[in-house]
């Protein structure tokens, strides 16, 4: 197996709203800390990887550990 890296050519600063926006929506909805399997950031950048590259949703969830 090879492991790697891959970059993301969106702006940081993108990750970063869109996970303070799911951070917010996961307060609204009252889900209990630690219950999700991903972080938001982590969580932003698997949705912007589908919403860029109409990654494969099963290695979405390998490459994030889901």
């Amino acid at each position: 197996m090879i492991t790697y890296r891959a970059t993301l050519d969106v702006p940081r600063e993108l990750v970063c709203h869109l996970s303070l926006l799911l951070a917010a929506e996961r307060r609204r909805l009252g889900t209990r800390s630690g219950s999700r399997a991903l972080t938001c950031f982590a969580q932003a950048v698997m949705g912007l990887r589908w919403f860029r590259d109409r990654t494969d949703r099963a290695a979405l969830g390998r490459d994030h550990g889901v």
